[in-house]
């Protein structure tokens, strides 16, 4: 399990806890995975709990309005109910802000596409698909007025997320538009920086195939990581479930 996702944290915080609870448990085989069961829906509630918190105390910062562009999926189907980046949309939303969405497809997986435009038409919230390579043009045009995103992993120095973000995020402050990062306590990782961390490398075909279909020619050379690496200085907040953390509060990820 520790080898499918080497860059994502939270898979192996909730791989410790379990195999932790499973270490001093002293009852039988079947009484023992009856317990690994009970902690991962533990761990499942309190995902969802941290979620609505975070919803909540990153709705403060939208204002009625905005428009809020996002990369990548950090809704219901990349955690629990709720969501991170998409649960601070969602909480703005029921708040009743006339809020509207901008949506990158979020290539080569094309999450964005198929994941957030959905769940976000699915709740009825105003939303924009554009292709990654747009980010640029509507910030020029005054189309953005915040960014969210989630994290696979934050670090002393950086955040660690989909492939894009740190593209998105010096876009975000060359245009001065804040850059909000929303993310649960387990995804922190403070004992380590960015460049101590495995950045997970995917399968050639998602960049030359779409589909079944091949749009590049045979043999070409191929990169694909499946996550970038923005340094701290480019994120304006990072929305937890407890507290949002400022840039003044980063320095402390280093004491």
């Amino acid at each position: 399990l520790r080898r499918t996702r080497p860059t994502a944290v939270n898979l192996f915080w909730a791989i410790d806890r379990i195999l932790g609870k499973a270490k001093v448990f002293s009852g039988s085989a079947g009484e023992l995975a009856a317990s690994v069961v009970e902690e991962a829906k533990r761990i499942a509630d309190e995902d969802a709990e941290a979620n609505r918190l975070i919803g909540k105390n990153g709705a403060e910062l939208i204002s009625d309005g905005d428009v809020i562009l996002t990369h990548c999926n950090a809704g219901a189907l990349a955690t629990v109910e709720y969501g991170t980046a998409l649960g601070v949309i969602r909480a703005a939303w029921e708040r009743e802000k006339k809020i509207r969405v901008i949506a990158t497809e979020t290539r080569p997986k094309l999450q964005g596409a198929k994941l957030t435009a959905y769940e976000l038409k699915r709740d009825g919230i105003p939303v924009t698909l554009i292709t990654d390579n747009m980010v640029g043009y509507v910030m020029y045009k005054r189309l953005v007025d915040k960014v969210i995103v989630g994290a696979d992993r934050i670090v002393q120095d950086a955040v660690i997320n989909k492939i894009g973000t740190f593209t998105i995020a010096v876009l975000a402050k060359e245009h001065k538009i804040p850059f909000y990062v929303a993310s649960p306590k387990s995804t922190f990782d403070l004992t380590r920086k960015s460049a101590n961390i495995t950045i997970e490398e995917r399968k050639p075909e998602e960049v030359t195939h779409i589909g079944s279909q091949r749009i590049a020619p045979e043999s070409v050379d191929v990169l694909n990581p499946a996550f970038d690496i923005t340094p701290l200085k480019y994120v304006t907040a990072i929305i937890c479930e407890s507290v949002i953390l400022y840039k003044e509060d980063f320095v402390k990820f280093k004491a």
